[in-house]
């Protein structure tokens, strides 16, 4: 059984032991110290467990006795091994389901596009759940509420406000979902418009009030807070926009006598720090959650009936083609933390844009409906599931070094694909959106075509130039069927 996220494990380990009691669980993850994990990968390469539980890497524990492959939220990114052997865990799930001639599970509420186009097809079978878990729990209410009102409190409406309250009257509990860790995502000169930058990346440092820092979420890099512009000197220094810092500081404002958890990555770095919030959250021991997308899947909290979407709008400005589908999957299933008990869940989204078709198949929780546009798009323009992808990245100390490696490509790959007449199309080079990180500057060229077999024909062709001639000084990798073009 995979799951996509170490936090997720131990809630379906209980969850197992309820309902298989008795049975010998092995747990694979990358928390375990080396000692626990060697344990469980022995009790599963020997037979001893009968069931095996973990993150993407548990797709490769052996199994002499596998009989079933269950992947839980099959669309998560997280399942996807984005560097050192770059692999595909649900992937990699099917083909070793396939050899070994055993049914596998798909488990989403929102497959991703490809699941969804190969269930269309009849390559999957399809089946539907379409109540909850609990017989006694309900879909919950979607609202939609504007984003920018006369009297929004640090980011928040009257509605969501009112909302809030009356859980706490009702001794119910809120989760507020805003997927930016720290106080606020840039820091800015009210006098000469100079904005904190990382030195490092092309990116801007977030601001950390609690330990009075400016980070760098791509490169780690930290700084503390400047007292004036080191540009002009003005000390009037003006934090923009929101995260959970700042959230969970303007909620003990309003409500100093409610007990408030903030839950992302900053918060949960200590080993069994999030372990001790969730039985404290289970136990009704707070009233009003903050978190990040750690919240915002698989987790069960029947007092929780407040569910309020802030930032969500921000995903909508992406350049990436996958965005929109990833934000209603995330939105789906953050909304999904509502009113999974006897108690009815509501959620309310603040958005600039609620005649946005997303936004509409939210309200009725209609997936299909999103994801039968999405297709139709995609097919237009020729992208997944419709065509394939291949991604050659770049990083050097200077850009000059990583345009004249990317340009050498395109013309090895241009002729291999002449000479051979493979169906393929090789783009010219681009920088990464983000062009620098960590000191090194980046850039990429993407690989198109229409069938897998023609990619198969032409990657390791092009792979073999590319080590022959590729310069040292240059740090490259090819990542098939990319998820993400950062």
């Amino acid at each position: 059984m995979l799951v996509p996220e170490i936090n997720l494990t131990p809630q379906l380990q209980q969850r197992i032991a309820t309902a298989l009691p008795g049975a010998r669980v092995a747990v694979l993850h990358s928390a375990l110290s080396a000692s626990e994990r060697l344990d469980h990968w022995l009790a599963a390469a020997r037979g001893d467990a009968q069931l095996v539980v973990g993150t993407r890497l548990a797709v490769f524990a052996p199994l002499p006795r596998l009989g079933l492959i269950v992947v839980d939220e099959e669309h998560d990114a997280s399942f996807k091994q984005q560097d050192g052997v770059r692999y595909h865990a649900r992937d990699v799930a099917i083909y070793r389901a396939r050899l070994r001639a055993v049914p596998i599970i798909l488990g989403s509420a929102t497959p991703a596009l490809e699941s969804y186009a190969a269930a269309r097809r009849g390559r999957y079978r399809r089946l539907l759940l379409p109540r909850r878990a609990s017989a006694r729990a309900t879909m919950p209410a979607v609202s939609l509420v504007p984003n920018r009102s006369p009297d929004t409190h640090e980011g928040m409406g009257p509605r969501l406000r009112a909302a809030i309250a009356e859980r706490i009257s009702r001794g119910e509990q809120t989760l507020l979902f805003i997927n930016r860790r720290g106080f606020a995502p840039s820091l800015l000169c009210a006098g000469c418009g100079w904005k904190a930058q990382c030195p490092r990346c092309a990116a801007r440092l977030v601001v950390h009030r609690t330990e009075a820092t400016l980070r760098c979420h791509h490169c780690g890099h930290s700084e503390p807070v400047p007292r004036s512009c080191p540009e002009c000197g003005n000390q009037d220094l003006l934090p923009l926009g929101f995260g959970t810092q700042r959230l969970e500081r303007a909620l003990s404002e309003l409500h100093p006598a409610s007990r408030i958890l903030r839950v992302d990555r900053d918060s949960t770095q200590r080993k069994g720090a999030f372990a001790t919030m969730r039985t404290a959250i289970a136990a009704g021991d707070v009233d009003i959650l903050v978190g990040t997308q750690m919240l915002a899947k698989g987790h069960d909290f029947p007092r929780l009936t407040l569910v309020g979407v802030l930032g969500a709008d921000n995903a909508l400005y992406s350049a990436d083609f996958r965005a929109t589908e990833r934000l209603f999957a995330l939105l789906e299933q953050v909304a999904g933390r509502a009113g999974r008990g006897v108690l009815p869940g509501e959620v309310i989204v603040q958005t600039d844009f609620p005649d946005h078709p997303l936004y509409a198949a939210l309200v009725d929780h209609d997936y299909d409906r999103f994801a039968q546009a999405l297709l139709s798009e995609r097919e237009l323009l020729g992208l997944p599931p419709f065509a394939h992808l291949a991604l050659l990245t770049a990083e050097a100390a200077s850009r000059a070094l990583v345009d004249v490696f990317l340009g050498h490509a395109v013309e090895q790959g241009r002729s291999l694909v002449s000479s051979h007449a493979l169906r393929c199309e090789v783009y010219p080079p681009v920088a990464a959106t983000i062009a620098r990180r960590a000191g090194l500057e980046r850039g990429q060229v993407l690989v198109q075509s229409t069938t897998r077999s023609a990619l198969h024909d032409f990657l390791p062709r092009w792979r073999a130039e590319l080590e022959r001639r590729g310069p040292r000084r240059v740090r490259w990798n090819l990542d098939v069927d990319p998820l993400a073009f950062t």
